[in-house]
């Protein structure tokens, strides 16, 4: 597989996007547990869609995470000379006022479908940039993996003192806090409208080195047209309780991808988790 990705790197952007999307509706067919998971998420989520809707958003979420898959590829292996030439940062000027005050920034992001590709767009812009992640225990994931050496620094979440040398060299954390992961550190929240479990180390690690939160938005333009990497204030953040904090987040994140849902990846349980322990919403 990773060997079949190393090839589609060398693929003309017009080509891979083509390429993705047809691999997109091939996965639509032959994962039935994962189209099922996304059905019930944008069923959850968008309610205000009728089902003929809704089902075209399901579609066009695996064509997406398809186009992911080249995009992936791109992100290690492709032109950064072109995609330099088709990219667009908005609000540097937030960004480079945040990094003014020299205590790093947390730059949170979400699971989009190219989060990888987002992450050498941001590099382009010349602001360092670390990565938390969690460890693969497959080596060769890892090793993989690493090869977002060639845009950020990857950093382990779990090395906190680490995570604070890195804010103390003013650099920006890059973090997404959108998944539903095991965790005692949580609370319950809304998403979308739908109750969420939410995790608080955003509020945690903004405590390490009193780093401001910014959002940090990634989208593929309309037709296919380049990349808009967008960068904007969490306002109110940190408001002092951290049930606050998870909503103010959650809030900052879903008005992100309402601005192309179904470049959002959906294919995971986010909302597996409920209050009374019970729901199971994705049986």
């Amino acid at each position: 597989m990773i060997g079949l990705l190393r090839i589609t790197a060398l693929l003309p952007f017009s080509a891979g996007i083509t390429l993705g999307r047809g691999m997109g509706n091939l996965l639509y067919r032959i994962l039935p547990k994962r189209r099922h998971i996304t059905e019930v998420n944008i069923r959850l989520c968008f309610k205000e869609l009728d089902e003929r809707q809704q089902q075209q958003m399901v579609r066009e979420v695996f064509q997406n995470n398809g186009i992911g898959l080249i995009e992936m590829a791109w992100a290690y292996w492709g032109s950064e000379k072109f995609f330099r030439s088709i990219t667009t940062l908005k609000g540097a000027d937030i960004l480079d006022e945040a990094l003014s005050h020299n205590n790093g920034v947390i730059l949170m992001g979400g699971h989009y479908s190219h989060i990888d590709l987002c992450g050498l767009l941001f590099s382009f812009y010349g602001r360092p940039v670390s990565t938390l992640y969690r460890k693969h225990n497959n080596p060769l994931l890892e090793m993989f993996f690493n090869g977002r050496q060639r845009f950020s620094e990857p950093l382990e979440r779990s090395k906190t003192r680490l995570m604070l040398r890195h804010m103390r060299k003013n650099n920006c954390i890059w973090y997404a806090p959108d998944q539903d992961i095991t965790s005692k550190d949580k609370v319950f929240v809304p998403f979308f409208g739908q109750t969420a479990a939410t995790i608080t180390a955003t509020t945690k690690i903004a405590r390490l080195n009193s780093s401001p939160l910014l959002l940090l938005s990634c989208l593929r333009n309309p037709d296919d047209k380049g990349y808009t990497l967008e960068v904007s204030r969490v306002e109110n953040f940190p408001s002092g309780d951290e049930t606050e904090d998870a909503r103010l987040i959650n809030e900052a994140l879903e008005s992100s991808i309402r601005k192309a849902p179904s470049q959002y990846m959906w294919v995971h349980k986010r909302f597996k988790t409920q209050p009374d322990g019970k729901s199971k919403l994705y049986k």
